[in-house]
């Protein structure tokens, strides 16, 4: 049995390592990538639109001046204390550069600058598709 799993993990990674096929856009388009970040607002924060519209022009629009789209949303996670939390949240689309490290320090900069700035405990992102290392 144990042999089957690791069989079927090692299958499974191997999709992993094979190049992933080039996106085929329409004549006139480029492929683009992008990331999600879920931005919640714990108590003692609020989600003020002008603070907010502040941190979007202070900290994301100069690291992403190729797109940043900012919608309503609402989640819930388990805090420190284990206990469930709901709370407002604001989800940030933004457009990641091709070149460099792709924008993963900038994703990080702003992930920290928010959970500083308005004092927050988890800030997720969901980075474009991809394996990652067991």
């Amino acid at each position: 049995m144990r042999a089957a799993g690791a069989l079927i993990l090692v299958l499974g990674l191997a999709g992993c390592a094979s190049a992933p096929k080039p996106l085929a856009c329409p004549v006139g388009q480029a492929p683009l990538r992008t990331a999600q970040l879920f931005f919640g607002a714990k108590a003692p924060a609020t989600l003020d639109e002008r603070a907010l519209r502040r941190f979007v022009d202070q900290e994301i629009t100069p690291r992403f001046p190729d797109g940043v789209t900012v919608v309503d949303g609402g989640g819930q996670w388990k805090g420190s204390d284990n206990r469930l939390i709901r709370e407002a949240a604001k989800v940030v689309l933004v457009v990641l550069p091709t070149t460099g490290d792709g924008g993963g320090a900038k994703v990080e900069a702003v992930r920290a600058a928010y959970r500083t700035k308005f004092k927050q405990e988890p800030v997720v992102v969901l980075p474009p598709p991809g394996c990652d290392t067991l």
